[in-house]
C-alpha cells in the first residue's frame, strides 16, 4: 500500500472520499427531530426529484449498498425455480460472494462476453427448457451499466435487449453502480438509458460517485414492488435514520454534481490512457468508455507501482490490471503515475 496517506491511488472509486457538497447535506439535515423510516420531508424530497427524473410512475426506495440493491431487486422480481442471465464478470456473479444465488434462491446463467456487455445472441443460448420442469426457468435479464470492464451499452442496444427480453415474458434489470459515468460517456440522461429504454427494475448507485454510501432501487412498474417494503425490512435495509441517505441523493443530483464528478473520473481515465498508452511494455487491453484502465504490464514492475498508487491486479495470469479514475482524480495524480509508471520501464 501507499505509504503516503495523501496518495490518491487507481484501485477503485469507493477508495476515494466524499465531495463535500455531501457532507455539507447531511449537516443541513441533522437538526432536530424527524419521524423514522423514512416518514421525514428529506426522504420525501428525494423520492420527488428521483420521480421527476425517473417519471412520476416509478416506486424508489432507499437501501444502504450496492449489493442490497441488487440482491433484493431481484429478489423481488423472482421465484426460487428462476434463473437469472448476467455477464460473466457482472458483480452479481463475481464480487457479490453468492449473494443473490443465496437470497433469492435462483440460479444465475452467464455469458463469457468479449467487453463485458451482453448481446441478445448470448442470452438466446439459455433461452432453452422453457416450460420444463427440470429446468430453471429464465426470468430476468441482467446488465451493467457502466459495465465492470468499463464499457458503456448503447442506449440501442439496451432497447434491443429489453424488446427481446419482453418479447420472452422476461425482466430486465440494470446494476447502476457506476450509472453516472455511463450517462455521461453517452450523454445523455439517466432516464433515457433506464425506463426509457425498457429497464424493470434499476440499482442506482452514488457510493462510487462521491456520496458516503446509499443506493436507491427504482421499479419503473409499481406493480411488480407491492410487497417490496416487507423484503428491504427481512433484508435489513431499511434505514432508520433514512434522511442520511436521501439527503446524500438530493445533493448528488442537484446542480449536476452527479454530472461533474462523473465527468472528472471519466477524463482523468481519457488522460489515464493518453499518457500510458505509448510507454513501450504497456498494452492497454479494452476500450476506455467510462473511469476504467486496463491494462497488461510486466509483472515485476506492479509491486513496486502499487507502493505508490495502490490499484488491482485484474487477471494475474496474463497480468492485466485495472486503474480506475474517481470524481477526485487529478492530473497531477496521472502525470505522477504514468512518470513511475515509465521510469520503471
Amino acid at each position: 500500500m501507499s505509504t503516503s496517506p495523501n496518495r490518491r491511488g487507481f484501485a477503485s472509486d469507493n477508495n476515494a472520499g466524499v465531495h463535500p457538497n455531501i457532507l455539507r447535506a447531511l449537516a443541513e439535515v441533522n437538526d432536530g427531530h424527524v419521524i423514522a423510516y423514512g416518514d421525514d420531508p428529506y426522504t420525501e424530497k428525494a423520492n420527488t426529484k428521483l420521480r421527476e427524473i425517473f417519471g412520476q410512475e416509478v416506486e424508489p426506495f432507499f437501501v444502504f449498498i450496492g449489493t442490497a440493491a441488487n440482491v433484493l431487486g431481484l429478489s423481488t422480481i423472482t421465484q426460487p425455480y428462476h434463473a437469472v442471465i448476467c455477464p460473466e464478470t457482472a458483480h452479481i456473479n463475481v464480487d457479490e460472494c453468492g449473494a443473490p444465488e443465496k437470497f433469492t434462491g435462483c440460479k444465475l446463467l452467464s455469458c463469457s462476453t468479449p467487453d463485458g456487455k451482453l448481446t441478445v445472441d448470448m442470452i438466446a443460448t439459455h433461452m432453452h427448457g422453457i416450460g420444463f420442469e427440470h429446468h430453471v426457468q429464465p426470468r430476468v435479464v441482467s446488465i451493467t451499466q457502466a459495465t465492470e470492464l468499463g464499457t458503456v451499452y448503447t442506449i440501442d442496444e439496451i432497447r434491443e435487449i429489453a424488446s427481446y427480453t419482453h418479447k420472452h415474458g422476461m425482466l430486465l434489470h440494470m446494476d447502476g453502480a457506476r450509472i453516472s459515468n455511463a450517462a455521461v460517456s453517452l450523454g445523455c440522461g439517466f432516464y433515457e438509458m433506464t425506463g426509457g429504454a425498457g429497464v424493470d427494475v434499476l440499482s442506482f448507485g452514488g457510493t462510487k460517485n462521491g456520496m458516503i454510501y446509499g443506493e436507491a432501487i427504482i421499479f419503473f412498474n409499481q406493480a411488480l414492488c407491492e410487497d417490496f417494503k416487507y423484503r428491504r425490512k427481512q433484508g435489513m435495509q431499511l434505514a432508520s435514520k433514512m434522511r442520511y441517505i436521501a439527503a446524500q441523493f438530493s445533493a448528488f443530483l442537484e446542480n449536476d454534481l452527479w454530472k461533474n464528478n462523473a465527468s472528472n473520473a471519466n477524463r482523468m481515465a481519457q488522460k489515464l490512457y493518453e499518457a500510458v498508452k505509448d510507454i513501450p511494455g504497456v498494452e492497454v487491453t479494452r476500450l476506455v468508455e467510462s473511469n476504467a484502465v486496463f491494462a497488461k504490464v510486466p509483472p515485476h514492475i506492479v509491486p513496486t507501482l502499487q507502493e505508490e498508487f495502490f490499484f488491482y491486479v485484474w487477471d494475474e495470469e496474463s497480468s492485466e490490471v485495472r486503474w480506475m479514475c474517481s470524481f477526485d482524480t487529478s492530473e497531477e495524480d496521472i502525470e505522477s503515475f504514468a512518470s513511475l509508471l515509465r521510469s520503471l520501464l
